[in-house]
This record gives C-alpha cells, sequence and structure tokens, in this order.
C-alpha cells in the first residue's frame, strides 16, 4: 500500500488482491507471505491455479491430473465452432463432456489428444485448435519441471475423478453458486445471479448440482459462469470456513438424536 508506484493502481485493485491472496492463504492476517504462499509463488501462474495445484498435491493426490487442467486453463478455448458447421461440432464436442465438470472435460480432451500423440488431423475432425493443445503441452511440460525443481513429483489419482473436483473447489471456493432454479444460480457471496453458459458440459444435461465453482464470469446480456464444476456443499464449508458452514437439517438432526 505504502510503495512509491510511478502510476500506482487504484487502490481498491490492491485490497482487493490482498484479499484474495488471504483467502487463498498465501498471505497471513498481517499480509506476510506464508510457507504456501511462498511455494505458489514460484509458479508462473495466476494464484489460484498455483494453489489448485499445491492443494492437488498435499491432499488429493491428483496433481497430474490438476496440471493438465492448470495447462489448458492457461491457453485460450482449444475448441472451434465453424460457420454453418456448428450443429455438427457441438456433437463432437458434447462426446467429449465430463457431466459433472467442464475442468474435467478439458482434462479429458487433454487425455484422448494425448492418445492420438496430438495429432493435427485428429485434433482438426474433432473441431479442436491442433496449436492451441500443443501449447496447453508446452505449458505442462513447464509446470512438471518446475514441480520436479521444487521435489514435487506428480502423483495421479487414477481415474477417481472425484479428488479433483475438490482440488479445483480449493482454488475457487470464493466462486460459488447456488442453484436456484433450472440452469440458473446464484451467487453464495455477492447475491449475483448467474447462469450456466451454453457450452457447459453440466447445461441442458439433465444434472443440476446444488452447488458449482467457476473459473471466471462473463458478462454479456446476463451473467454468465464459464468453465463450472460440481462442487459438494461440505467442501466449501470445509476449504472456505471464511464463508462457509454446514447448517443441519432438521431431518438429520432429528435421525441424530433418535440414535
Amino acid at each position: 500500500m505504502d510503495f512509491d508506484f510511478m502510476d500506482p493502481p487504484p487502490e481498491d485493485n490492491i485490497m482487493t488482491s490482498l484479499y484474495q491472496l488471504w483467502i487463498l492463504g498465501a498471505i497471513d492476517n498481517t499480509g506476510e507471505l506464508t510457507q504456501l504462499g511462498g511455494r505458489m509463488a514460484e509458479f508462473p501462474l495466476d494464484p489460484s491455479l498455483s494453489k489448485m495445484l499445491l492443494f492437488a498435491h498435499e491432499h488429493g493426490k491428483c496433481s497430474s491430473e490438476v496440471l493438465i487442467v492448470v495447462s489448458m486453463l492457461s491457453v485460450p478455448s482449444v475448441f472451434f465452432r465453424p460457420k454453418g458447421r456448428e450443429e455438427e461440432s457441438d456433437a463432437v464436442r458434447e462426446k467429449f463432456f465430463v457431466p459433472e465438470s467442464d475442468h474435467l472435460t478439458l482434462l479429458n480432451v487433454y487425455l484422448r489428444a494425448k492418445q492420438y500423440k496430438f495429432d493435427a488431423e485428429w485434433c482438426t475432425r474433432h473441431f479442436i485448435h491442433s496449436k492451441g493443445i500443443r501449447k496447453a503441452r508446452e505449458v505442462h511440460a513447464q509446470l512438471v519441471d518446475l514441480m520436479k525443481q521444487q521435489k514435487l513429483d506428480p502423483r495421479s489419482c487414477g481415474g477417481s475423478w472425484d479428488v479433483v473436483r475438490k482440488a479445483i473447489c480449493s482454488a475457487y471456493f470464493y466462486n460459488s453458486s447456488k442453484i436456484k432454479g433450472i440452469g440458473e444460480y446464484i451467487n453464495m457471496l455477492s447475491g449475483i445471479p448467474s447462469s450456466l453458459h451454453p457450452s457447459s458440459a453440466l447445461f441442458g444435461l439433465g444434472y443440476t448440482p446444488d452447488y458449482v465453482c467457476y473459473h471466471e464470469l462473463i458478462s454479456t446480456t446476463r451473467e454468465y459462469m464459464s468453465c463450472v464444476t460440481a462442487v459438494e456443499g461440505e467442501w466449501l464449508a470445509e476449504l472456505g470456513p471464511m464463508f462457509f458452514s454446514i447448517k443441519e437439517s432438521y431431518e438429520s438432526a432429528l435421525k441424530r438424536r433418535q440414535r
């Protein structure tokens, strides 16, 4: 706050950034860098993404999978919709969908492309930008090197992707929304209504989870959540205790008393 910037950013922006770092556990109550914050700073990533990666390594044993998710989020969208072939490209894209998560859909796309050795022809046939996914592969290789420099060997959860969803929740619990209607959500902290984007794996699949976390909001005619993952209410209370707590339902309180 006291740094002598030549062209200082707005004070609100600095406060918001400090607040976000505190929420993520990168700085303590006095503004000092924590041990976690020091390790997060080693990665050339958005703080939320480096937190997700470190949480996945230590708590979820799924850093191999999260490394791919982070790499895919670090490049522009790898999907494309050519004019006149929108329906065809949407149908092909749906084959990659993981119903409860856009993040896991990105993971699925990368793993499938890897099976085909990131072949440009295969990518084009599946409406995927071959240059984009190759860029993600480069980012992935750099991040693996950085992890190894920190003596962190990537670990795989072996296909149990729920732990990956929890790692995503650990980094984006402050971007959480609660269901209000079909496809309609309300932000749990700001109260802003938001919707699932029509391109989301969760949109129109008949699966509408009670709680979701999203990567960012896109404002057009309304607020759309971009890159969404279904999360459990218990995870929000565990990972974001400064915001959320579990209220026991009447039924569960009754069962507990009976026991």
